[in-house]
C-alpha cells in the first residue's frame, strides 16, 4: 500500500469512522489528528465556491508546512487524503460539528486562524469568504471577538 492511500485512510479513519474523536484515552488529539481535521477543515471552506485552484492549494500546503513543521511531500499527501475524505461528507455542517464536538476550544480557534489566512491567500478578503468565515466561526462555537483576533494574527503573519 503507498503512503497516499495510508494517508486517505487515516484521514477517513479519523473524519469519518471515530468522527473526529481523539485515539488517546485522555482525549488529547495526537498531532497527526490535528494535521488531519486542520487540513480538511481548509480544503473543504476553500472547496464551498465550487473551485479548489492551485493558488488556494499552494496556500494551504504553505500554512499546514509552517504550523506543523511537515515536508513538502507530506503536506502534499495530506491536502490529496483531505481532498479525498471531504468528498464523502456531505456538507460543511456536519464537518463542523465534528470538529467542535472533538475539539478543545483553542484548537478550534487556530484552525480558525488558520482558515483566515487560506481567506487571505491572495491578499485580500472577498464577501463570500467573509460571510463563509462568519458562518463557520459560530459553527465551531467561537465568538466574534476571538474569530476578530484570529483574523489579526492571520493578516500580520501574512504582512497584510
Amino acid at each position: 500500500m503507498y503512503y497516499a492511500d495510508v494517508m486517505f485512510l487515516r484521514v477517513r479513519e479519523f473524519l469519518i469512522e471515530r468522527r473526529g474523536r481523539a485515539e488517546s484515552s485522555d482525549g488529547h488529539h495526537s498531532h497527526d489528528e490535528l494535521h488531519l481535521a486542520a487540513a480538511a477543515l481548509m480544503v473543504e471552506s476553500a472547496r464551498l465556491d465550487g473551485a479548489f485552484d492551485e493558488d488556494e492549494r499552494t496556500h494551504i500546503a504553505s500554512i499546514l508546512q509552517q504550523r506543523f513543521e511537515l515536508d513538502g511531500e507530506s503536506v502534499g499527501l495530506l491536502i490529496d487524503a483531505a481532498v479525498g475524505a471531504v468528498d464523502e461528507i456531505p456538507e460543511i455542517y456536519g464537518f463542523t460539528r465534528t470538529i467542535r464536538d472533538h475539539f478543545s476550544h483553542e484548537e478550534r480557534i487556530g484552525m480558525l486562524q488558520m482558515l483566515w489566512e487560506v481567506a487571505y491567500s491572495d491578499g485580500e478578503l472577498h464577501d463570500y469568504e467573509a460571510s463563509l468565515l462568519r458562518q463557520v466561526t459560530g459553527l465551531l462555537y467561537v465568538t466574534d471577538q476571538e474569530s476578530g483576533a484570529a483574523r489579526k494574527r492571520a493578516r500580520e503573519r501574512l504582512g497584510i
